[in-house]
Parts: structure tokens; sequence; C-alpha cells
């Protein structure tokens, strides 16, 4: 006789709900990762062409480049601000989707805990079984010896 657990079904669901909890996690991190990676390169982009136009200011600079120079700057620091927010809130997804996981894997450890302990059980009493069959089968040779 084999161990069969009572609660296989619900704990196959569990585990189906943590796989999917990490799915939806891994798939916020990339998303974080993705607009953290973008600000990053803009901020590198702006810092680049703020040096730049310190080189070319000391160098001498015509009005219109100049005015040229504020307005791409202007629009990056624009742009900037978008992905700030894009990755505060692709931070806060992460952080929300990163609690469910441990959520449903806390569901799904119960579940695993409580069948090993059964597991072990079910392997106790198999033994104990066994140990008073034994037992059984020593006294009926007993017996037949003496007679």
């Amino acid at each position: 006789m084999s161990f069969k657990y009572k609660f296989e079904k619900i704990m196959h669901v569990k585990e189906r709900e943590k796989d999917e909890a990490l799915d939806i996690y891994n798939q916020a991190t990339r998303r974080f990762e993705e607009a953290a990676t973008k600000l990053y390169e803009l901020l590198k982009k702006k810092e680049d062409l703020d040096r730049l136009q310190s080189e070319r200011l000391v160098s001498g600079l015509q009005v219109m480049e100049m005015r040229y120079q504020q307005q791409f700057i202007s629009n990056l620091e624009k742009t900037i601000s978008h992905y700030q927010k894009r990755v505060m809130n692709a931070r806060t997804q992460m952080y929300y989707y990163q609690e469910k996981l441990a959520e449903k894997m806390t569901e799904y450890k119960k579940y695993e805990v409580i069948k090993d302990k059964k597991k072990m059980q079910y392997v106790s009493e198999m033994k104990r079984l066994e140990n008073i069959e034994m037992d059984d089968i020593s006294i009926q040779q007993f017996i037949h010896k003496e007679l």
C-alpha cells in the first residue's frame, strides 16, 4: 500500500498559484530593470550633454546653438522625469508582487510540511505493522517448532 496524501489536489493548486506568482514577479522585475536601465541611459546622456555644453561655452558658442541645446536638455529632463515616475511605479509593483509571491510560497510550504509529517506518520505506522506481522510470523514458527 503506497502513501496517498489527501490534500494532493489542493497542493497542486497551491503549487500552480506559486508558479504563476513567480512568473508575474519575474515580469514585474524585468519591467523595473528595463525602466531603470532607460532612466540610467537618459541621465548619462544628460550628464554628457551638460559636460559638452560646458566645454563649448568655454570655447565659444553661438546663441542659436545654445538655445537648441537648452531646448534639447529641457525635453530630456521631461523625459527623465517621466522615466523616474515609471521606475517608481515599476518598483512599487515589483515589491507588491514580491509580497504576493512570498504569501503563495508560504501557503504551498504549509501543505508541503503537512504532507511530510503525514508521510512520516505513514512510514512509522507501516514499520509498526510490519513489526507486528514479523512478531506473529516468529511466534507461529516457534509454535510449529515446538509441536
